[in-house]
């Protein structure tokens, strides 16, 4: 079994800044990329930022410069900064998580619970 935790959202001022982290433990084999989606009401989930288990890192066009993820050393927790935030930034953000959890199977999507992220103008 898998598990992701979250945590750092809230609310903050426009020009605020938040650290968003997401661990990963359980059955895990191995970890082939770590990124962060979000979802404001109405809207669909869009991908924010993502790394790979080689480090490469891609961005949304409206987050570059602005937000920063990376993960530890063990590759097992995934955070994102998040600086200079916008009120058009206010959804929740979701961890997601690409992983193995045999040498043989496929990489499999696992998510985790959502943390609400609210900037005020």
């Amino acid at each position: 079994q898998v598990q992701l935790v979250e945590s750092g959202g809230g609310l903050v001022q426009a020009g605020g800044s938040l650290r968003l982290s997401c661990a990963a433990s359980g059955s895990i084999f191995s970890i082939d990329a770590m990124g962060w989606y979000r979802q404001a009401p109405g809207e669909q989930r869009e991908l924010v930022a993502a790394i790979t288990s080689g480090g490469t890192i891609n961005y949304a066009d409206s987050v570059k410069g602005r937000f920063t993820i990376s993960s530890d050393n063990a590759g097992s927790t995934v955070y994102l900064q998040v600086n200079s935030l916008k009120p058009e930034d206010t959804a929740v953000y979701y961890c997601n998580v690409k992983l193995r959890i045999t040498r043989w199977s496929g990489s499999d999507d696992y998510w985790g619970q959502g943390t609400q992220v609210t900037v005020s103008s």
